[in-house]
């Protein structure tokens, strides 16, 4: 509901032909949300989670670009215009969606041993959400503010890559898409696989934190080196690309669940995720709107630039104090519950 408000306020500012193209681009922002949140729920709160939740993550990263060279083959083979393309793109894939949701369905709950290590997850009630946000609320804000920028940067380079690529020269070479995504994955699911590893929630937190920093820097190193000549656009792209997920997969994945399993908060890490997600849909849409009306002399790719760098200062500072926020929350945790087990 917060979604669907939020981006009707925004689009009313928008100049838009007829009112279909309101209604399809709220209706889209709340499937996409909800089915992460679902999905998530099945993963989280296991001794495996991060590894299931990083490989769930690196799915869609190589699926982002393999979908995108797949809609662009229907463009420009005449089979479907680009108004039809999603449909018939998504109809493509329908029979499989089916299959492997069953196959979801059939995974087993949680052991003994999982709740042990991570804390039994039940779906928070009201009373539960407000506490939660008060106990967290500083590193919330944090975190969330810099999320609601990163979410609409990772928007701008899904949606309008092809915009980007043909301002780069890269437009018509084959299967461009899938040469700068399907790269990205490697890096962010070794990195994010290695918290797997840590078995101590504040080195744990940490490692996360550091691998989030470590991509807000990529982000304004590599558009600096391409700015000075240093790497080609395809380098770039893809540095962009490991930079900005190494940042935003731990947002849907594993950032709640440590911090859930650290403090051993009653609840499900799907509610921090959705409030992560309302956010991230609204700066998306508020971006394009400021760009389309504000912005509408500059080139995407000027753009794009300009928010590399305006992203890795804000998300560098605010993350960096963010970390420092929860690791001190997670050691007040663990010493109350070493002074009162119960």
């Amino acid at each position: 509901a917060f979604i669907a408000l939020a981006e009707v306020a925004l689009l009313l500012f928008a100049i838009i032909p007829t009112p279909y193209n309101a209604i399809a681009l709220v209706l889209n922002g709340l499937p996409l949300g909800m089915i992460w949140g679902l999905v998530v729920r099945y993963l989280e709160g296991r001794r495996t989670s991060e590894v299931l939740l990083v490989g769930l993550s690196c799915s869609y990263i190589v699926a982002s670009g393999i979908v995108k060279d797949i809609g662009k083959g229907l463009i420009d083979s005449g089979v479907a215009t680009q108004f039809t393309m999603p449909v018939v793109t998504g109809a493509m894939f329908l029979l499989p969606f089916f299959l492997f949701t069953w196959l979801l369905n059939q995974l087993p709950e949680p052991d003994a041993s999982d709740e042990a290590n991570r804390i039994k997850r039940v779906p928070m009630d009201a009373t539960q959400r407000r506490l939660f946000v008060r106990q967290f609320l500083p590193g919330l804000v944090l975190i969330m503010f810099v999320y609601l920028f990163l979410s609409a940067f990772r928007e701008i380079r899904d949606m309008y890559g092809i915009n980007l690529l043909q301002e780069l020269g890269l437009g018509e070479t084959a299967a461009v898409f899938s040469k700068t995504d399907m790269p990205i994955a490697i890096p962010v699911f070794l990195s994010l696989l290695l918290l797997n590893s840590i078995k101590g929630h504040v080195i744990g937190m940490i490692a996360t934190f550091a691998i989030m920093v470590s991509g807000t820097l990529v982000l304004g190193i590599s558009t600096l080196l391409f700015d000075m000549g240093h790497i080609s656009p395809i380098a770039w792209m893809i540095l962009i690309g490991v930079g900005g997920y190494l940042t935003y997969v731990p947002y849907g994945t594993v950032i709640f669940d440590r911090l859930l399993a650290s403090t051993r908060f009653t609840g499900t890490a799907v509610f921090a995720i959705y409030i992560a997600d309302s956010l991230g849909y609204t700066g998306s849409v508020a971006l394009q709107l400021y760009k389309a009306l504000g912005q509408s002399e500059t080139t995407w790719l000027d753009f794009f630039r300009g928010m590399a760098y305006l992203l890795s200062v804000l998300g560098t500072v605010l993350l960096s104090l963010a970390a420092v926020y929860f690791v001190r929350k997670i050691k007040s945790a663990q010493t109350a519950l070493q002074s009162d087990p119960e």
